[in-house]
Order: C-alpha cells, then sequence, then structure tokens
C-alpha cells in the first residue's frame, strides 16, 4: 500500500493497482520492448542469497519520501535502434501523467533504467 497525506486527507492506493498502470503506460510507448523482470543487480544478490531478495514487484518499485511525494523506479527492455534518451524522456512524461491521473496525487520522480536491448 501507498499512503499519501494531502490537504484533503490521507489517500491510500494499492502498491498492484499503480505497479499494472505504470506498467500498462509503460507498454504503449515507443521503443519500449518490456518492463524487465528482475534488474541486474537485483538477480546477482538473489542468485547468490538464493532467491531471498527477489522484488515482488519485478520492474516497477514504487515507494513514498519524507515529503509524500511518489517516487517510481522503472527497470525496462528496449528494441534495438531507439534512441533511448527520447524513450526515456516519453516514458518519464507518461508514466507521470497516468499515475497523477489516476492516484491524484504528485509523482516526484521517475527513475527509469535501461537493463536490456532487444534485436
Amino acid at each position: 500500500m501507498v499512503s499519501i497525506e494531502n490537504h484533503i486527507g490521507k489517500i491510500t492506493v494499492s502498491e498492484n493497482y499503480l505497479t499494472e498502470l505504470v506498467k500498462h503506460t509503460v507498454s504503449g510507448c515507443f521503443g519500449v520492448a518490456g518492463v524487465c523482470s528482475v534488474n541486474t543487480a537485483l538477480s546477482t544478490v538473489s542468485a547468490l542469497t538464493g532467491g531471498k531478495f527477489l522484488e515482488k514487484n519485478k520492474g516497477v518499485h514504487i515507494y513514498t519520501d519524507k515529503d509524500n511525494g511518489l517516487i517510481i523506479d522503472l527497470h525496462i527492455k528496449v528494441t534495438y535502434g531507439t534512441n533511448i534518451s527520447a524513450a526515456v524522456n516519453s516514458i518519464t512524461h507518461a508514466v507521470t501523467f497516468s499515475v497523477e491521473e489516476a492516484a491524484g496525487t504528485a509523482v516526484k520522480k521517475v527513475n527509469v533504467f535501461v537493463d536490456e536491448m532487444i534485436y
């Protein structure tokens, strides 16, 4: 659950809902082949520890900071030949807009990590 407090009151949104919303939004962006199932660093740690640190929402991590701003970490695959800078800017704007419209709260930051390139 992601809880956000604002002038209206406390808003609680399911993390699964936000994760699926972000995945759906990203899949419609140009050049994106998909959301990575597990980021590279986490898969290495999981392999060494027997899978103890596998992410619950693979490829998307949503959390709040001390100022109640949403921060979204996103691990994606892009298609070969895609302008990565343009794709990341597009993803950032699309995810920010869709989450702000659906959840009614401000997105402080969207961190996009390109983990794979598909040929």
